[in-house]
């Protein structure tokens, strides 16, 4: 993300009273390609990636059991549904400002890749914040949260929700170019950037924050403790593993959003920013789909080995049987044979 830029200017200097009175950042500076050339680079390998657990995904699992793999594979899904619908239009509106070195014009289309960006930002902000209530409540209160049937009330909260708030924000006109990229107007909608993103960020992060750490603790406590029987250790065993899953989803967000969160908390105080600021915003909220990628082969990996360690259980406990059952045949009368 790239609306970091809040820049004060007389009413003599409005022209439309949009972000096209700004002036493009770097022009004047000569660090115009120092910005938009990483976002670039950033944003396609971001893009390589989610595309790439999307392909992984449904490659080695039935895509019309989908619903039935376990939530943190639908959730890397998600997730990459997110990052791949970000980079595609955050690419388009960088990709112009290259070519033109001027904002995105005309404003329909610059508004029209605000608002697909306001919607996947705040459906991943939304999606990790319910990854980090649902491993909080599975690993302290032992209970899965129901998404119901189809994952419809997941999918309607973290999509259709900023849908709506997508939709509010363009209907009144706040959405539009900024110095760097088309999110929310430069001029007109700084009340609503710090109600849209700056005060739903910050607040999804101190929350995700208080569960990632108390989700830790609590496995933390249930991995040191001796007092389970083997079948409730194996049950045990699961949840802890989904919800360490999960929990990398959020700390994943921590590393790809913290910066921005940090940066808008420094808005709020002064409009000055160092200008290395833009550059790690620009690397760190442009590379999701790496971070998820990463989450992704890490849990396929631990899905496999457990699935391995499973199968030679499974061997074990049938050559046992298979013994018992071949010593009760060679002394039928269980008087004479003690088997232990």
């Amino acid at each position: 993300m790239d609306n970091l830029t809040n820049i004060s200017i007389t009413s003599s200097e409005l022209k439309d009273g949009y972000g096209y009175d700004l002036p493009v950042y770097g022009l004047d500076n000569g660090l115009f390609y120092y910005l938009h050339v990483p976002a670039l680079l950033c944003i396609l390998c971001s893009f390589t990636c989610a595309c790439t657990v999307i392909i992984l995904s449904f490659r080695h699992k039935d895509y019309r059991k989908f619903f039935f793999w376990t939530k943190s594979e639908r959730f890397a899904v998600y997730l990459a549904i997110c990052d791949g619908g970000f980079n595609t239009f955050h690419s388009m509106d960088h990709m112009q400002y290259v070519i033109t070195k001027d904002h995105v014009r005309p404003i329909e289309l610059c508004q029209f890749y605000g608002f697909m960006l306001a919607e996947f930002v705040a459906a991943q902000i939304l999606m990790v914040n319910v990854i980090a209530i649902n491993a909080f409540i599975l690993m302290v209160f032992k209970k899965k949260i129901n998404f119901g049937k189809y994952d419809w009330r997941l999918l309607v909260w973290t999509f259709g929700l900023p849908f709506v708030g997508s939709t509010a924000v363009a209907v009144t006109g706040q959405l539009g170019p900024n110095r760097i990229s088309c999110y929310f107007d430069g001029v007109k909608a700084e009340i609503a950037s710090i109600a849209f993103t700056t005060v739903p960020l910050l607040l999804v992060l101190v929350v995700n924050i208080v569960l990632y750490g108390i989700t830790l603790h609590r496995i933390k406590i249930e991995t040191i403790s001796l007092q389970l029987g083997l079948q409730r250790r194996h049950a045990c065993d699961k949840s802890k593993r989904a919800a360490t899953h999960m929990s990398m989803f959020v700390c994943a967000f921590f590393i790809q959003w913290g910066p921005l969160a940090l940066t808008l908390a420094w808005t709020l105080i002064s409009n000055e920013r160092p200008f290395v600021f833009y550059h790690i915003v620009t690397v760190f909220s442009n590379i999701g789909g790496c971070f998820n990628l990463c989450i992704y082969l890490i849990i396929r990996h631990t899905n496999n080995q457990n699935r391995h360690k499973s199968n030679e259980h499974s061997q074990m406990d049938s050559n046992e049987i298979n013994a018992i059952t071949h010593a009760a045949a060679l002394h039928p009368n269980p008087r004479k044979t003690s088997i232990c």
